[in-house]
């Protein structure tokens, strides 16, 4: 198992859009609609159940128009280096120009 400081690892920006409360009886968690900047305009949206835990332990919610940062994390057997994904497309089309 990896530890965490081994993890290839990005941080986008983003913002709580807002808030999605459930329909009442549905057992459905209450969700966060959040804007990350920096992704493809139709992908930008993602909805995250509304629940974190503070430095105390605490259960706390995001507020609409909360500034926040979005962590993506992969284990080192899973990424390839930028280099091997240029040579990779050029390949690809080289392969379909030839």
């Amino acid at each position: 198992m990896s530890t965490e400081g081994s993890k290839a690892s990005t941080t986008l920006p983003g913002k709580v859009e807002k808030v999605i409360r459930p329909h009442p009886g549905s057992g459905e968690p209450e969700k966060a609609q959040i804007a990350v900047e920096g992704a493809d305009h139709l992908y930008r949206e993602i909805r995250v159940p509304n629940t974190l835990t503070d430095a105390h332990g605490q259960k706390v919610k995001l507020k609409e128009g909360a500034e926040v940062e979005v962590k993506i994390e992969a284990d080192p057997v899973v990424t390839k280096t930028a280099l091997d994904t240029t040579t990779s497309r050029n390949q690809s089309a080289d392969h379909l120009s030839g």
